[in-house]
């Protein structure tokens, strides 16, 4: 299952580091940015829904925006 999420994510270390923070509480997920798309895109993969509420703390805790998109 995957969530996508619009970010204000805009260089390649923060993403990183969120990443990294990200794949620390959700160990068997797969996350990764597209930072070239207008939306900053942040996509959570895993074998079961991605807690989307979650993920967007874990970001905004790190000081940026996340907002689920809907498909």
């Amino acid at each position: 299952m995957v969530e996508v999420f619009k970010t204000n994510v805009t260089q390649k270390p923060n993403a990183e580091k969120i990443v990294e923070h990200l794949l620390a509480v959700f160990p068997d997920a797969s996350v990764n940015f597209d930072l070239e798309d207008c939306d900053r895109i942040l996509r959570v993969e895993m074998n079961t829904l991605p807690d989307a509420v979650q993920i967007m703390k874990l970001v905004h805790a790190a000081g940026f925006t996340c907002e689920l998109l809907n498909d």
